[in-house]
């Protein structure tokens, strides 16, 4: 009897779906969600509503008001896409456990062996589903995916869209899959599709027939492998990944469109990237900042970017200083052209129980001052203590959700 093994579970236009089941108002009207209430921005979310009239996630504002004229555009509010988040992942394991949450908009559940029959998992399926719909809202829509693995579970969840649930037996593949692009898997992009065409596969028809070496050898690792055996339904284990880089990324607001406002919004991102690294328990070695600019040297959609290297730093004020440093190395063209996008990010991340304590007291001044701020704001609510110099944009930049790392319903609030 056909049995499947995994349950992934997908909400649909998520970010849209909250503001709709928030604000009845909202409800059947196209909606798109923005960080900013500016035209060259773009949409972070879109209901389906709006996608009607090809309005989608990336979609720029200005096209999306020319393609959709009675589109509403509504400012993201994060804190309340974490606390539906939470409620969500609630409902589902009355239910069924869940092994992992894999962004804010998606889970993946193992089934235990009585669940895994089809006709079981199906019901299972649709209990998570009516959990959701009666226990949150329901506006709430979610797709779900049964598979015999979860790289299968996932692409089923994306099959049928919204509200759907599709199931892929192992006694169906690869079959099932041939009428699929190859963009449809998860982990196959544009440049892995370029690497395939090299290798004369257009289709995913021409991918299952692929031997396992042959991956191995497109993928340049084991990696090829895992993809050889999940395509046949086999139950691949994950390998541990290492964290690599922690970035944050903000439009501004016409209001801090200055050379003064983007160092002041850089600041504030600064603060939160530093203090997500001391959370996570790294250090980094390497910090790049970056602002794009709406006219840099005449020329629409420049940028600056620079970069500093670091001893194993995992303090907001030498960070600070690499910043100060860099800021004032810009060029006259820089400081002249209008910033419309703020980044930064820290890169070589190292555990930071591997790292030797600093050798100058300074130093070690600096690494404990930034535990000593984080544990103040773990007492007292994040953003109780900040450094000086992000005072007047303390506002400035608030929650975005990485979509991988979920904040607790407790720290939803701005550092």
């Amino acid at each position: 009897m056909p049995q499947v093994d995994w349950l992934f579970l997908d909400m649909n236009a998520f970010f849209a779906s909250c503001e709709q089941q928030l604000h009845p108002e909202l409800r059947g009207r196209p909606v798109a969600v923005v960080p900013a209430m500016t035209d060259t921005t773009c949409c972070i979310a879109a209901s389906y509503e709006a996608r009607r009239y090809g309005v989608k996630t990336g979609t720029n504002v200005g096209q999306a008001r020319r393609q959709c004229p009675g589109l509403v555009l509504v400012h993201g509010n994060h804190e309340d896409y974490i606390r539906l988040h939470h409620q969500i992942l609630a409902a589902i394991e009355t239910v069924l456990p869940i092994e992992k949450v894999h962004s804010i908009d998606e889970v993946a559940c193992k089934l235990s062996p009585p669940d895994r029959e089809v006709r079981r998992a199906i019901e299972v399926g649709e209990g998570a589903k009516r959990a959701i719909y009666e226990q949150v809202g329901e506006h709430l829509r979610c797709s779900v995916g049964l598979a015999p693995n979860k790289m299968l579970a996932k692409l089923a969840s994306d099959l049928k869209k919204p509200n759907g649930l599709t199931v892929i037996t192992r006694e169906e593949l690869p079959r099932r899959l041939y009428s699929l692009e190859l963009q449809a898997f998860a982990g196959i992009g544009r440049n892995m599709e370029r690497r395939l065409a090299e290798r004369g596969v257009r289709t995913t028809r021409q991918l299952c027939a692929l031997s396992r070496n042959d991956m191995i050898e497109i993928w340049g690792s084991c990696v090829g492998a895992a993809w050889w055996h999940a395509l046949r339904g086999d139950d691949v284990v994950e390998q541990p990944t290492h964290r690599r880089t922690v970035g944050h990324s903000h439009v501004l607001p016409p209001e801090l469109r200055t050379d003064e406002g983007a160092r002041g919004v850089l600041v504030r991102l600064l603060h939160k990237a530093a203090a997500r690294l001391r959370k996570m328990g790294y250090v980094a070695r390497r910090i790049e900042f970056g602002v794009r600019y709406v006219g840099h040297g005449g020329v629409r959609g420049g940028k600056w970017q620079a970069r500093s290297t670091l001893a194993q730093c995992g303090d907001t004020p030498t960070m600070l200083k690499a910043l100060d440093t860099a800021w004032r190395m810009r060029g006259p063209d820089d400081r002249a052209a209008t910033p419309l996008k703020v980044s930064l990010t820290l890169w070589k991340l190292e555990p930071a129980a591997t790292t030797t304590l600093p050798l100058f007291v300074e130093d070690r001044q600096a690494s404990q001052a930034a535990r000593t701020m984080d544990a103040v704001n773990a007492v007292f609510g994040t953003g109780s203590m900040y450094f000086a110099s992000m005072h007047e944009t303390r506002n400035a930049a608030p929650l975005r959700i990485a979509f991988t790392n979920i904040p607790e319903i407790e720290n939803a609030r701005e550092y």
